[in-house]
C-alpha cells in the first residue's frame, strides 16, 4: 500500500462529513446526550452511596471523591472515539456511496485518516460538555490530570481508533447487517479493560487477558492518580506500545478484509 498522503484529498472528506454533522442538529444532541445521561446518572448514584456511608470504608473516601466519575469520563472518551470513527463510515454505507469512495483517487490510508480527524471532532462536540457537568454537579475536574489526562487520552483514543478500523474492515466485509458491532464490540472489552474496578478484582485466570488490553493500563493509572497521587508511566507506557501492536493488527486486518470484499463483490452490495 502507498503510505503517502493528500492533505487536499483528507480535507475534502473531512469537510464532507462535517457537512452531513451540521445537517443535522439531532446527530449533535445525540452525541452530546448519551455521555451527559451517564455521568449524571452514575454520577447521583455515587453521591447517595457516598452520603448513605457505603465509601466511607477505608479507601472508599478517596474512591468517591473521583474515581468512579473520572472512569466514566475516560469510559466515554474510547467508546464516542470508536464510535465516531465507525459512524462516519457507516454513513457512507447508509447512502451506498462507499463504491465511489474506494473507486476514487483517495487512497484508503487517507480515508482512515479523515475518519480519524471526524472522530476527534465528534468527539471534542460530545465529551467536552460533559466534562463541565462534571464540574458543575460533581466538583470533579478531569482537566486538572494535567500531563496524565493528555497520557490517558492517547492510549485509550488510539485503541478506540484500533477497534473502530476493525469493526469498519468487517463492514466492508459482511455488509450493513455487522453494524450491530459498531455499538456492541467496545462494551466486550468493559469488564476486562478494569473501567470501574482493579485488575485484580478479576479472577486470576482472567487478568492475563485483561493486560493485553490497553484501557486496564489506563485505568489503573487513573486510580493511582486519584489514590495514590502519582502517575504511573510504567503502566502508560505499556499501555502505548499494546496500541502500537493492536493498531497495526487493526491496520492490517482492514487491508485484508477490503481485498478480500473487493474479490467478492460484495462492495456494489453495501447499502441499507
Amino acid at each position: 500500500m502507498n503510505f503517502s498522503l493528500s492533505i487536499k484529498r483528507i480535507s475534502a472528506m473531512v469537510l464532507r462529513y462535517s457537512y452531513l454533522l451540521r445537517a443535522s442538529r439531532l446527530r449533535i444532541l445525540d452525541m452530546i446526550y448519551w455521555p451527559a445521561l451517564q455521568l449524571l446518572t452514575w454520577g447521583f448514584l455515587q453521591t447517595y452511596l457516598v452520603k448513605a456511608g457505603a465509601l466511607n470504608a477505608p479507601g472508599g473516601g478517596a474512591q468517591a471523591a473521583g474515581t468512579l466519575i473520572g472512569a466514566i469520563l475516560l469510559w466515554d472518551i474510547m467508546l464516542r472515539g470508536q464510535q465516531g470513527f465507525c459512524f462516519s463510515f457507516i454513513e457512507e454505507m447508509w447512502s451506498r456511496n462507499l463504491p465511489n469512495i474506494l473507486m476514487s483517487p483517495l487512497r484508503p490510508i487517507e480515508f482512515i485518516a479523515s475518519l480519524i480527524i471526524m472522530s476527534l471532532i465528534r468527539l471534542l462536540i460530545g465529551v467536552m460538555p460533559v466534562t463541565l457537568l462534571a464540574i458543575i454537579f460533581f466538583g470533579f475536574n478531569l482537566w486538572s490530570l494535567g500531563v496524565a489526562f493528555g497520557a490517558f487520552f492517547i492510549v485509550l483514543i488510539v485503541f478506540s481508533w484500533s477497534i473502530g478500523l476493525f469493526v469498519s474492515g468487517l463492514l466492508l466485509r459482511l455488509g450493513a447487517g455487522a453494524e450491530n458491532l459498531i455499538w456492541s464490540l467496545m462494551f466486550l472489552v468493559q469488564p476486562l479493560g478494569a473501567v470501574y474496578y482493579p485488575v485484580s478484582a478479576l479472577p486470576i485466570w482472567l487478568q492475563p487477558i485483561s493486560w493485553m488490553l490497553p484501557p486496564a493500563y489506563v485505568f489503573e493509572g487513573l486510580r493511582a492518580v486519584l489514590i495514590d497521587h502519582q502517575i504511573r508511566w510504567d503502566l502508560l507506557l505499556q499501555g502505548f506500545i499494546l496500541d502500537l501492536i493492536i493498531f497495526s493488527l487493526a491496520f492490517f486486518a482492514f487491508n485484508r478484509l477490503l481485498k478480500s470484499a473487493r474479490r467478492a463483490g460484495v462492495l456494489l452490495q453495501s447499502g441499507e
